[in-house]
């Protein structure tokens, strides 16, 4: 077993293979949104034959896609900021989605 260093926290199983992977997809298809939006007029456009005719769009954003998922540093950079919302979130109760949402203000 690997010691972990004592400035790194541990991560959970779901937090390492399953959220900080759904938060690099959610910003690598911002990064990658010149491609989503070329694929998705491409199939717009396309209907049916989408299979065969989006193949060069589909094969870009995939490219896009997946040099974002493959970079060490890209998933440290999202690591930080789950670790950054997971503090926040012990320390106020509050997620970062209500967070974003605007609180009423009450007169």
């Amino acid at each position: 077993m690997d010691p972990v260093k004592p400035e790194e926290p541990c991560l959970r199983h779901v937090e390492k293979d399953v959220l900080i992977p759904k938060m690099m997809r959610e910003k690598a298809r911002v990064l990658c949104s010149e491609n989503v939006q070329a694929f998705t007029k491409c199939c717009e456009q396309s209907g049916f034959l989408m299979v065969v005719k989006c193949r060069d769009e589909n094969a870009a954003l995939k490219e896009c896609l997946t040099a974002h998922y493959n970079n060490p540093a890209f998933f440290e950079e999202c690591k930080q900021e789950y670790l950054k919302e997971k503090a926040e979130y012990l320390r106020t109760g509050i997620s970062s989605k209500k967070r974003q949402q605007k609180v009423p203000t009450s007169m």
